[in-house]
C-alpha cells in the first residue's frame, strides 16, 4: 500500500529529500505523497524512509491502497530502470518491510 501524509504533518520537508522515488511534494498545507510513485521503499530499505525521518510520524500506510510487495518492487524497478534491484525471490529483509515483518 502506498503511504500518505497524515494531519500531524508540520510541513518541515524532511521527508521530501529522503524519498528514493521523488514521490513526496509540498502541498498547500502539508506534504503529500503521489501514490503512483510510492513503493514503500521496497528495494531500498526495510521501512519507509519518509517515516524514519519525520519528527512527528506523519507518514502512515494508506489503507485504501493495499499493494503487494511484488507490485511495489516492480514499481521501484520501473521508476529506476538504471538501478539493479534484486529479484523478489532474493530480496533481503534489509530492502523490504515485508521481509522484516516475517522475521
Amino acid at each position: 500500500m502506498a503511504y500518505k501524509i497524515g494531519d500531524r504533518c508540520i510541513a518541515c520537508g524532511a521527508c521530501e529529500s529522503e524519498c528514493p522515488n521523488a514521490a513526496i511534494f509540498q502541498g498547500q498545507e502539508i506534504c503529500e505523497i503521489e501514490p503512483a510513485r510510492c513503493s514503500e521503499c521496497v528495494g531500498f530499505c526495510d521501512e519507509a524512509a519518509c517515516l524514519s525521518v519525520c519528527p512527528v510520524e506523519a507518514p502512515e500506510p494508506d489503507g485504501e491502497r493495499v499493494e503487494s510487495e511484488a507490485l511495489l518492487l516492480e514499481r521501484a524497478r520501473s521508476l529506476h530502470p538504471d538501478r539493479q534491484l534484486p529479484e523478489l525471490e532474493t530480496l533481503p529483509a534489509s530492502l523490504s518491510r515485508f521481509r522484516k515483518e516475517r522475521n
